[in-house]
């Protein structure tokens, strides 16, 4: 950067531009240049490569060595074997020659590349940094850049960017963005005074300031001071463009329309003939107001009429307002029950998902069992064929026959062992399988016991006292629950009521629950006819019971009801559907369900 003076007299920074080479001096283009205080203190150390030094980009030529105009001529050990110019950048090959860095980079982009010098073999990893040159040269003496303008200093080549940031000499551009010219250091001061055609000036009318080029369109159109003449023509004198509206009000050449226009007067006219027009046609201005006035009412009426009409369909309108809004209440009360089941739909579709693809894992399983159990048949047959042949034949045969036919019945037998343990499998995978599809995971048990009559007469007859329910859960990793009935009774209600019972089973991960079991329980008997009267009770587990502690065995001793329903109003209703049952009915379905509200995460 370098100082000059503005055309207000403040000093102007300028920045160091790239310079055109002087026919002269045939010097390289100089590159703006940073300033030394910003600069390292050795700036082309010989350690770092130029591009990390901080040296100005245009400093260095792009192509070939440095064409300034040296005070004494350089030796020939600092001129380039390539181009015949000082070093810049030098690079010395395996055979001792020395070229400019751009140089040595445009012998190598050629296949085979040879020394020019003595058409040696050049290669890449052979080449190297002359440190110690590239310092000697920095340090020969040359004239300014800009001797062909006049200067005379001499420096050393490295202080030519110093120098050049405060040559008078040197050529940069006006510091005013939207001038183009460019002049030498020392000219900027008047070339800013008086030159420039886009110098700061100052208008005379409203003094605002702008540049000189914009200073003849400004009076020309927004200046509010510039004197304008009125644009009718009237004899009254100049006056500032500011005030020529408010004068078009009063101007007496102006054209004006009636102000009754909006009543129907059609006069346009000079603004002096309008107070004559005025005094002459009051009545008929008068008029043309009443006739106005008349019409006016008339649409008032009108209107009133109208909005007498609306209030009356006001009150129908509320009321069926009113009754939509009740339906609307309604209806966005039935969407939220049916998000609610939604979710919960969710819920239980996303557990049944994930024991669907346990099953189908067993199901895999089973299915290469029954393939195995088939491939063990076809086997076993084949053996007793084998077998019945050889039997046929040792009836006639030798020792040898016996012993192998002896042979023949120990694998049968292995056999027939193998088959037994993969039946016993297949059951166990049968069984399996049929309650892994019929349980369930949401704490609710739809328990349908088909084949009723029959089972009610084993009980009578005391054959089977008590059936149990499938297992069902709170949750995936929930409690292990299950139902037991007695059809003919218990206790109490031996021979008169149906008793049901809630069961907790030993599960999996018993570990991670809460226990004692403290969920609510509800048992219902499920009403099959239209009317759906549901009976049922519900029951809070006894903490202190032994019935709802962490399983130690199988399952724990059941809890429920011997009496159905104890409540004295409901006690013959419940009899009396189950003599309905044994009559009319061949099953029926019990609901057993647990709140699973307040259940933590396992």
């Amino acid at each position: 950067m370098s100082a000059g003076r503005g055309a207000d007299g403040r000093e102007v920074q300028i920045p160091l531009q790239q310079a055109a080479p002087s026919p002269a001096t045939s010097l390289s283009v100089a590159p703006p240049i940073v300033q030394p205080s910003h600069r390292p203190a050795n700036l082309w150390s010989p350690s770092d490569p130029p591009a990390s030094q901080g040296v100005p980009a245009g400093f260095l030529p792009l192509h070939g060595g440095f064409r300034d105009h040296f005070v004494e001529t350089p030796e020939s050990k600092y001129r380039c074997e390539a181009c015949g110019l000082v070093l810049c950048q030098p690079r010395q090959t395996e055979c001792g020659h020395r070229f400019c860095q751009s140089c040595i980079n445009n012998i190598l982009s050629h296949p085979n590349p040879v020394c020019p010098a003595d058409r040696e073999p050049l290669f890449k990893d052979k080449i190297f940094r002359d440190v110690c040159c590239h310092r000697e040269i920095m340090a020969l003496k040359v004239y300014c850049r800009s001797e062909g303008n006049g200067c005379q200093e001499q420096m050393s080549l490295h202080q030519i960017p110093d120098h050049l940031n405060v040559c008078p000499f040197y050529e940069v551009p006006c510091p005013l963005g939207k001038c183009k010219e460019r002049m030498m250091r020392k000219e900027i001061p008047d070339h800013l005074s008086w030159k420039c055609k886009h110098r700061e000036t100052t208008c005379e009318f409203c003094m605002a300031k702008m540049p000189l080029t914009d200073l003849q369109k400004h009076k020309e159109t927004v200046c509010p001071s510039f004197l304008v003449s009125c644009p009718n023509h009237c004899s009254f004198p100049s006056l500032p463009r500011s005030e020529l509206s408010s004068h078009q009000h009063d101007c007496p050449k102006a054209q004006v329309s009636c102000q009754f226009h909006r009543y129907g007067c059609t006069f346009k006219g000079l603004n002096q003939d309008m107070r004559q027009h005025e005094s002459t046609f009051a009545a008929e201005h008068l008029r043309m107001m009443a006739n106005r006035n008349s019409s006016l009412e008339s649409k008032v009426e009108d209107v009133k009429g109208e909005l007498l009409e609306r209030y009356k369909v006001l009150p129908a309108l509320s009321s069926r307002l009113s009754e939509l809004e009740n339906q609307n209440d309604e209806l966005r009360e039935k969407n939220r029950q049916m998000e609610l089941k939604l979710a919960n739909m969710q819920k239980l579709m996303s557990s049944h998902s994930e024991k669907l693809l346990e099953v189908e894992l067993e199901l895999r399983s089973l299915r290469l069992l029954r393939d195995e159990v088939e491939n063990l048949r076809g086997t076993l047959e084949n053996v007793r064929t084998r077998l019945n042949g050889l039997e046929q034949g040792g009836r006639s045969g030798t020792g040898s026959t016996t012993h192998t036919l002896a042979s023949l019945e120990t694998q049968l037998n292995r056999h027939d062992d193998m088959l037994s343990v993969h039946e016993i499998r297949l059951a166990d995978m049968d069984l399996r399988f049929q309650v892994l599809e019929t349980a369930s995971y949401n704490g609710t048990l739809i328990w349908k016991i088909r084949d009723y009559k029959r089972r009610k007469q084993e009980a009578v007859a005391a054959k089977t006292l008590s059936l149990y329910s499938q297992p069902f859960y709170t949750g995936y990793f929930g409690y292990k629950m299950c139902a037991r009935v007695y059809l003919n009774g218990d206790g109490m209600g031996k021979g008169t009521h149906l008793s049901l019972f809630f069961v907790v089973m030993r599960g999996e991960y018993d570990a991670l629950l809460p226990w004692p079991f403290k969920q609510k329980v509800t048992l219902m008997l499920m009403d099959q006819g239209p009317s759906r009267k549901h009976l049922g009770d519900a029951f809070k587990p006894d903490p202190n019971s032994s019935s709802f502690r962490r399983p130690v065995a199988e399952m724990n001793i059941a809890s429920g009801y011997r009496q159905l329903h104890q409540r004295r109003h409901n006690f013959h209703q419940v009899k009396r559907s189950l003599m309905l049952m044994d009559v009319c009915i061949d099953w029926f379905d019990w609901q057993v369900t647990v709140d699973t509200s307040d259940l933590p995460d396992p």
